[in-house]
């Protein structure tokens, strides 16, 4: 079977819901949603082949017909801001939608700091209970990965915004949206359809990924795929469940009648040893690709004072399950791979001399393991703290390559085309004002890649859409991950570098630099607050046409060397330059000469301009500025937004 991916309006028929003798509308076309002002209004759905259907809105009726497959489609013509408004479908039944405002729309899509819930932010609790907004409205997309493009949406409704419906609700967007509605007066529908941990080209159609050589050979394969992923997982879940049954697939730390794996007399020579905190995936060949338990333990030397005395036992994070386990006895256990793991050992489990942690590691996918700061592993007692971070002992509780394989095993979320299929395109062809994006993560490794992919995925959507200049604005990733002290490349730079690329070379873009606002220790900050708000000045730049407001820091343009020394030309001004002192005392500025080695610059600002200067490096060519994971933002402008992360040279790693 040929995979089809052609627009709504090209001719291409989607996977539509059968055809019924009433009329319908998609879950996206209902009460108290939001149409877009000042363009024509698409509107469809479904009614017996070839019934008429007459809509009536602000005294104006349009009259279609079915077609042969009971999809109707018709314009209204464009709208002033304004409501709420009653909308009326009528073909053998009626249909009447009430509380519909005309104002701005805009669809808010990738991952999951996209997806992070308003009440789980900084100060969220406080902004969901102040939040009654009726003029801002609220959709939220369902979850849901297809093989195939869908004409209709898994569920989903329109809701105004109130401190209930917001709180689970993207808090990026409702940031967003509400500095909108206060700037410009007109209701913002906002339709949120992100899902975490998801990669850029499953985000897009497979009409536009044919064109990356990259995707040929997956988009072949998932064309001579048939059912849906959902069947296809269900398939596997029964082979797994037959697999857990069988005795291969017992956990071998807890077979009756022998040691459990906790044990403190268990034999250990055979085990081998990973380091800790780390992803095995990442550290362990033989983890590389393996899902399932592992059983990691590591002996505790304490000294005779803490005897008697009661522990507290920290493990950072474990990816994605945990039983704790201290002297052969279970002390705790967590679901969640963010949640910081933190338990207290019984006085009478505590011994002088040696004792036994043992963990008992659930991954359910992706990575699994201990992660997080090794500072954050530890074992306490009294005024003694033993750290936790080094070697530990592990054996996996099955042989690994026995347990059956997931037909996806990033997760059927994860395959090329999978969410355009079932989260965008039964969203088309509703009219827009623009659309706001926070993905990247899930491709770092791979922003050569990126780089092509993400503007291909833009011009995908703004093709869908018929709207060329369809404004979109996306967040540049934040800071996340240490970085040594030394001047280093990272993946996390590249990718930054491709964002940045693409708002400068993609008209109608703009790209909301969050450097400033991540988290060494979290890839999910929950500064929400101000990366929406980023977004919104690049919205009123971008999508507004405002001219006067100040939407982006610094943009590095011009290199010149002059006497030993770089003198660094900007746009953006916004009122001057300001260099901020880091905590470590680095401007975040590196320089290098022809050796191609980056050592730490010392920098000031002169005039519009900010010059450079190293010890040991007197013939200067190429700059870095805050290239790694998560370095200082140090240069930002007099309107307080800060400078993206560059690069003057274009040197291999």
């Amino acid at each position: 079977m040929k995979l089809c991916f052609i627009s709504l309006f090209a001719g291409c028929l989607l996977v539509v819901p059968a055809a019924q003798a009433t009329v319908r509308l998609p879950r996206l076309v209902g009460s108290h949603m939001v149409l877009q002002r000042n363009v024509p209004l698409p509107l469809w759905g479904w009614a017996a082949p070839g019934e008429a259907v007459n809509v009536t809105f602000r005294g104006k009726t349009i009259q279609t017909t079915a077609g042969p497959d009971g999809r109707w489609k018709l314009s209204l013509p464009a709208q002033q801001a304004g409501g709420p408004f009653e909308l009326e479908v009528k073909g053998t039944n009626t249909l009447r939608l009430t509380d519909v405002l005309v104002g701005d729309v805009w669809l808010a899509s990738g991952q999951s700091n996209m997806e992070w819930p308003l009440r789980d932010t900084e100060k969220g609790a406080a902004a969901a209970a102040a939040a009654n907004h009726p003029r801002i409205r609220l959709f939220n997309v369902p979850n849901r990965a297809e093989l195939r493009p869908q004409a209709e949406l898994a569920g989903g409704e329109w809701q105004a915004c109130t401190p209930q419906s917001v709180a689970g609700f993207s808090a990026v967007a409702y940031y967003f949206g509400r500095d909108l509605q206060q700037q410009y007066n007109v209701p913002i529908g906002l339709i949120a359809s992100e899902w975490g941990g998801t990669a850029a080209e499953a985000w897009t159609s497979a009409e536009a990924l044919r064109k990356l050589p990259d995707f040929q050979p997956k988009l072949a394969s998932l064309a001579q795929q048939t059912g849906s992923f959902a069947e296809q997982e269900a398939a596997y879940a029964t082979r797994l469940s037959a697999w857990q049954r069988s005795p291969e697939g017992q956990d071998q730390g807890l077979v009756p009648g022998q040691l459990t794996w906790a044990d403190t007399n268990l034999p250990t020579a055979t085990w081998k040893t990973m380091p800790l905190p780390g992803i095995w995936e990442a550290s362990t060949p033989e983890l590389s690709d393996f899902d399932g338990v592992v059983w990691l333990r590591r002996d505790l030397t304490l000294p005779a004072s803490a005897a008697g005395q009661p522990l507290t036992l920290s493990l950072a994070q474990v990816d994605d399950a945990d039983s704790t386990f201290f002297n052969g006895v279970a002390v705790g256990g967590t679901q969640g791979y963010a949640t910081p793991r933190r338990y207290t050992v019984p006085a009478n489990l505590v011994r002088a001399g040696r004792n036994v942690v043992t963990v008992r590691v659930t991954d359910t996918g992706s990575g699994g393991g201990i992660w997080g700061k090794p500072a954050d592993m530890t074992a306490t007692v009294g005024a003694t703290t033993v750290p936790l971070a080094g070697e530990w002992l592990y054996r996996p509780a099955s042989t690994p390559g026995s347990q059956p394989r997931p037909p996806y095993p990033g997760g059927a979320q994860n395959e090329p085309t999978a969410l355009y299929n079932g989260m965008i395109a039964p969203l088309l062809p509703y009219a827009l004002k623009g659309v706001i994006w926070y993905q990247g993560e899930s491709n770092a490794g791979r922003a050569g890649q990126y780089q092509q992919l993400f503007p291909a995925l833009i011009q995908d959507w703004r093709s869908r859409w018929q709207q060329p200049a369809l404004p979109f604005l996306f967040v540049q990733l934040a800071g996340y991950m240490h970085d040594p002290a030394t001047p280093a490349d990272t993946d996390w730079a590249h990718l930054r570098e491709a964002q940045r690329h693409t708002s400068l070379t993609v008209p109608k873009t703009g790209m909301a630099v969050a450097l400033d606002l991540g988290n060494a220790d979290d890839i999910h900050p929950r500064n929400k607050q101000d990366v929406g708000h980023r977004l919104a000045l690049a919205a009123r730049r971008v999508a507004y046409a405002d001219k006067a407001v100040v939407a982006s820091g610094p943009t590095f343009t011009k290199l010149s060397p002059v006497g030993g020394q770089l003198v660094l030309s900007f746009d953006n001004l916004g009122g001057g330059l300001v260099l901020k002192p880091a905590a470590d005392g680095i401007t975040s500025f590196a320089v290098a000469g022809p050796d191609e080695k980056f050592v730490w610059a010392q920098a000031r600002v002169e005039g519009n301009t900010v010059v450079l200067r190293a010890e040991g490096v007197p013939n200067p060519v190429a700059v870095r500025y805050a290239w790694g994971n998560n370095r200082p933002a140090t240069l930002y402008n007099k309107a307080g937004l800060p400078a993206s992360p560059f690069r003057s040279d274009t040197w291999p790693r």
